[in-house]
This record gives structure tokens, C-alpha cells and sequence, in this order.
């Protein structure tokens, strides 16, 4: 299981961005961090994967752990090798491969021990989940769609056996239909490969509608959580995505109505 404690992330050593989050990502199960845009949710998945350093952030308090070993004081390459796996935000790919030679990098990455026909056999598996990459085995992946793109770098992510995958912001600019496509796409990854996904996502419907649980979060905490199912009935999600309230006046959830805080906040 990945747990965070409590953590802190400071960026710059000034300006902090996560002020005491927690949550648990139990291991086959699809957890979803939903929030407005700069509640922490991007933050919160470089904690996990190592990437602050990148940004010149750092946890400053508390901890990541997984399977009960400390991971914020690991370096990324070795996060990776524990098999955690981050899918950034933007379609990140090798713009001047194929469509197949950014699926073979992924079976380059630290950790990941496919060779010869295994990998040929994990390509093959890519390929069951995304059948359009199949027949766009041999195009460059920059003359790609959005919604191809974004399947190609899951399908990358995938060959090197990820334990946990972090997927930042999957729906973005991509139409409903591909949208729709790849979410039952993921279902089908964590159900099939028992694999833990954190999903951050804007389209709250979808992500509720994959997530076995969800956190929202705001200003870097967590202000509310429980199953997705219950989440995706509560009147005052819907409100607080909306971003408005039926006056036209904008509204924090902390305002909502039925708002309660979560105890570890209470002292």
C-alpha cells in the first residue's frame, strides 16, 4: 500500500504548497484526486514519484511510503524501480519515434525486467488494451492525435510493469468519445493487472465513475474523502466543480453547507 502522512511540500523554500496531506492507495484499487486548478493535486503525484526536485520542491514534513518503505527521500530511479510510474500531464513522448519505439523505451526503464519475447509479449498486451496503436504501429507518434498520444504513454508506462501508474490529468483537451474509450481502458489496466492507479483529473464525472475512492482536495489539504460512489451523489461535489453557485457566486467548498472538516484538522 502507498500511504501519505501528513506531508509538506515547499517550493523554492518559500512557497508552500501542501500543507499537511494524507491519504492511502490500497494496492489494486483506483484512487482519484480531484480539486480545482492549484489545490496540489499535481504536487501531490511529484511527492509520490520523486519529481519535486525537478521543480526545486522538496517534503518538508512527513512522509511517503510504500509497502512500508520511505520513498520522499529517494531519488527518482529508484522510485522507478520500486515500480511506481508517473504519467505526466501533456503527452510526453519521443516525438520522432514510432508509435512501437516509444513503447520499447518503456521497457527500458529502471525495474523493468521484460527481455527479448517477453517484451514482445508486453507489446502485444498494449496493444489488446489500445487496438487503434496496433494499426499505428509504425507512424511517428508526433503525427499522432491527442487521444492517441495519451494512449501511447499509458501503453508506455505499462511495459515496464508499473506496481502503481500516476496519471496526471488523462482527459485533457482530448474529446468525450476518446475520453470515454480510455477511462474503460484504465478500469481494465487496474482490474486485469491488480494495479494501484492515482488518478488526478478536472472531469470529476469520469474519474468518479472509475475510482474505487476518491480525495478532494483544496488550497494543498485534503478536505473530503470517501468512496467514489458516494462522492459522485454528493449535490455539493457537483457544486463545488461547477465552480458557482446557482446566484452565480463563486464558492469554496469550504463554504458548502454540509461541509464538515475531517477530524485531524479539528486540533
Amino acid at each position: 500500500m502507498l500511504k501519505l502522512n501528513n506531508i509538506e511540500v515547499v517550493y523554492s523554500d518559500v512557497i508552500l504548497v501542501l500543507r499537511g496531506a494524507s491519504l492511502d492507495v490500497p494496492d489494486g484499487r483506483i484512487v482519484a484526486l480531484l480539486g480545482a486548478n492549484g489545490a496540489g493535486k499535481t504536487t501531490t503525484l511529484r511527492a509520490i514519484s520523486g519529481l519535486l526536485h525537478a521543480q526545486e520542491g522538496k517534503v518538508t514534513r512527513g512522509s511517503v511510503e510504500f509497502d512500508g518503505q520511505r520513498l520522499d527521500r529517494l531519488p527518482p530511479e529508484d522510485i522507478v524501480q520500486r515500480g511506481i510510474i508517473q504519467v505526466l500531464e501533456g503527452h510526453r513522448l519521443f516525438r520522432y519515434l514510432t508509435v512501437e519505439e516509444n513503447l520499447l523505451i518503456g521497457a527500458q526503464a529502471p525495474g523493468a525486467a521484460a527481455r527479448g519475447a517477453s517484451i514482445r509479449r508486453d507489446v502485444e498486451q498494449v496493444y489488446q488494451y489500445f487496438p487503434r496503436l496496433q494499426r499505428l504501429r509504425r507512424r511517428t507518434s508526433g503525427y499522432l492525435s491527442g487521444g492517441e498520444q495519451q494512449m501511447l504513454v499509458i501503453g508506455r508506462a505499462l511495459m515496464a510493469h508499473p506496481k502503481i501508474m500516476l496519471l496526471d490529468e488523462p482527459s485533457l483537451g482530448l474529446a468525450p468519445l476518446i475520453v470515454s474509450e480510455i477511462f474503460h481502458v484504465i478500469k481494465q489496466i487496474s482490474t486485469s493487472e491488480n494495479m494501484a492507479i492515482v488518478l488526478v483529473e478536472q472531469n470529476a464525472h469520469m474519474a468518479l465513475g472509475v475510482a474505487d475512492h476518491a480525495y478532494v482536495m483544496e488550497n494543498g489539504r485534503v478536505v473530503l474523502d470517501g468512496a467514489a460512489a458516494q462522492l459522485a451523489q454528493n449535490e455539493d461535489i457537483k457544486e463545488f466543480y461547477l465552480g458557482l453557485t446557482q446566484l452565480g457566486e463563486r464558492k469554496s467548498y469550504r463554504e458548502v453547507k454540509h461541509y464538515k472538516r475531517r477530524k485531524r484538522w479539528l486540533g
